[in-house]
């Protein structure tokens, strides 16, 4: 979804992935097997409106 927004993937730092797009961040937690925290979807989802 990120990447479809306008995000690119920048890097990969232990379990957090890391998008850009201009000056805006998002980092994303990545545990294989887990689900990510509601807050964090939230958060994903209102970049993507933007």
């Amino acid at each position: 979804m990120l990447i479809e927004a306008g995000y690119s993937f920048m890097r990969s730092k232990g379990s957090h992935r890391i998008y850009m797009k201009n000056e805006e961040r998002m980092v994303i937690p990545f545990h294989a097997g887990k689900m990510l925290h509601p807050k964090i979807v939230k958060q994903v989802l209102e970049a993507v409106k933007k």
